[in-house]
């Protein structure tokens, strides 16, 4: 996994994990990243992304139908 810097305004009022998860929410509604992907780079379980999803405004059921099966599979 790749590290990334990203310098931002002291005005900008906005925790590092709030961040985070704005850019993992933005590339898993993409498609770019799957939940568990996406859970892994905030540091969180994948049931926790899932569960945090709608606070980001992004809907869980944004993925295909073949990730759902795996997501089944593996619970």
């Amino acid at each position: 996994m790749n590290t990334l810097t990203i310098k931002i305004p002291s005005s900008l009022q906005i925790s590092e994990f709030d961040l985070v998860m704005t850019l993992v929410t933005k590339l898993y509604e993409e498609g770019k990243l799957s939940s568990g992907q996406a859970a892994e780079m905030a540091g969180i379980s994948k049931r926790t992304f899932i569960e945090l999803l709608g606070k980001y405004n992004v809907s869980v059921f944004s993925y295909s139908a073949d990730e759902l099966k795996e997501d089944l599979k593996n619970a």
